[in-house]
């Protein structure tokens, strides 16, 4: 007698904190389907094939107002900028900008793509710990908003390019506050032993300062500072804050400068799996706030424009990605191996460091997910999608939508076994539209010589 493992009899609305806010299951002909947006999923499958990304406008637009409300309803200034590495498309540039937001981009590529999106430089912040000359150059050119200092050897290089264009340039300087945040090791970014930005500790960042004072092609606006991704526990940043506003303090007192500019970078964590409990957007912001206001007064300091730097918790909930199930093997007693049209090649995270998703069969989403199965995708590699994933019975040709799969997974597609990148479906009132079209065999074979 063959054995099947149990799943959790979950059923899709069980999984409405994963899910983008206006999903919802409809009952089409006999089937439950998942819909977003008003639209069913299952129809956007056939239309644009699979596997496809499926965007939930109003989610997005959520979420960014949550930022920017949260924070202005209660500061005097303060800024979101879009973290565009998250979603990297034209329309998530432009969404943003429609909600006032600014845009942060990590490359010279990035900075290019975001203005042929029509976002003015003058609305973008500019940072990476090693940008090239070329990409200084680009960014002062166009007049971008803010440009982050990475490090002292970065004073130097911006200050040049700066004097050769004749103007002064915007700039924050990254520092490191030594914060070990509470997240995966390979997403900290503001700990002693990190890449990025300058050490408090060290004495960098005061050497950082002095120089860019002293220069005549630099505006030193403020500080920039970045703990980590995914982080559910707020307190990091409260303990992060306290230690800049020591800074800022010894700052001041030392050389007379008062920062403009605080720019806590992004970080706030999101719910992959129905057991995830992040910390809302508004609490956070509402944190923030706190935080701020109450450290201001303390240290007699005057109130800084606040930023703050949105990605996944922007989009990653906003997003699902359907496939379509292919081969399945049962191994008596052992898995059951579900095999989708998709995998690492339109997402990467769960190879790269383990990244957990849900899913579930959305032409039944109704149905309880009953079966334990490893989720697996079709590529040349072990290319595990979702190991022990509770899910529907499944058969060949069902579509399967694995949740939350907004943040970094568009971005870091690729062309592995000569894979066509993804379309790109953005839906809202029962509408949906293509944003980015399936990459072709031709679009590859271009760039051949």
């Amino acid at each position: 007698m063959s054995i099947r493992f149990e799943g959790d009899h979950s059923t899709a609305m069980d999984l409405v904190r994963v899910l983008p806010r206006t999903a919802e299951v409809g009952c089409v002909f006999d089937e439950s389907h998942l819909f977003i947006g008003g639209v069913d999923t299952c129809r956007i499958a056939k239309e644009f094939g699979t596997p496809v990304m499926v965007v939930d406008e109003a989610d997005l637009r959520h979420r960014l107002a949550a930022y920017r409300d949260g924070l202005g309803n209660r500061l005097a200034r303060s800024r979101v900028c879009y973290a565009f590495k998250a979603f990297t498309c034209f329309e998530t540039a432009r969404i943003a900008a429609d909600e006032g937001c600014w845009l942060l981009v990590a490359s010279g590529e990035e900075l290019a793509y975001a203005m042929a999106a029509g976002i003015p430089a003058a609305k973008i912040v500019f940072h990476g710990c090693n940008k090239t000359d070329a990409e200084v150059s680009l960014a002062l050119s166009s007049h971008i908003g803010r440009i982050v200092v990475d490090s002292e050897q970065e004073v130097e290089k911006i200050d040049s390019i700066a004097k050769s264009h004749g103007f002064q340039a915007d700039v924050l300087l990254r520092v490191r506050p030594g914060i070990i945040a509470d997240t995966h090791e390979y997403i900290q970014t503001a700990a002693e032993d990190s890449k990025f930005g300058t050490s408090i500790a060290e004495g960098e960042s005061l050497a950082a300062i002095r120089t860019i004072l002293a220069s005549d092609n630099l505006n030193l606006k403020g500080y920039q500072f970045h703990i980590g991704s995914q982080i559910f526990n707020i307190e990091c940043f409260e303990r992060a804050f306290e230690v800049m506003f020591e800074f800022m303090q010894e700052i001041k007192q030392t050389l007379g400068f008062e920062a403009d500019e605080i720019d806590l970078g992004g970080g706030l964590g999101i719910a992959y799996t129905k057991a995830d409990r992040p910390t809302s957007i508004e609490d956070f912001t509402s944190k923030i706030c706190d935080i701020v206001l109450g450290l201001c007064e303390s240290h007699g300091l005057d109130e800084p424009l606040i930023a703050v730097e949105p990605g996944r918790s922007a989009v990653g909930n906003s997003a699902v990605t359907l496939y379509t199930v292919g081969t399945i093997k049962e191994i008596d007693g052992i898995r059951t191996y579900v095999a989708l049209d998709g995998g690492m090649a339109d997402n990467i995270r769960p190879g790269l460091y383990g990244a957990v998703y849900e899913a579930f069969v959305a032409n039944r989403a109704a149905n309880q997910r009953d079966m334990l199965a490893t989720i697996v995708g079709r590529y040349c590699e072990s290319d595990v999608i979702i190991e022990s994933a509770s899910i529907q019975e499944v058969q060949p040709g069902d579509i399967v939508a694995v949740l939350a799969t907004g943040a970094y997974c568009f971005s870091m597609s690729m062309n592995y076994n000569m894979a066509m990148r993804q379309p790109v479906v953005f839906v809202k009132d029962g509408k949906c539209r293509l944003a980015v079209r399936r990459q072709t065999l031709e679009d590859m074979i271009a760039c051949e010589v």
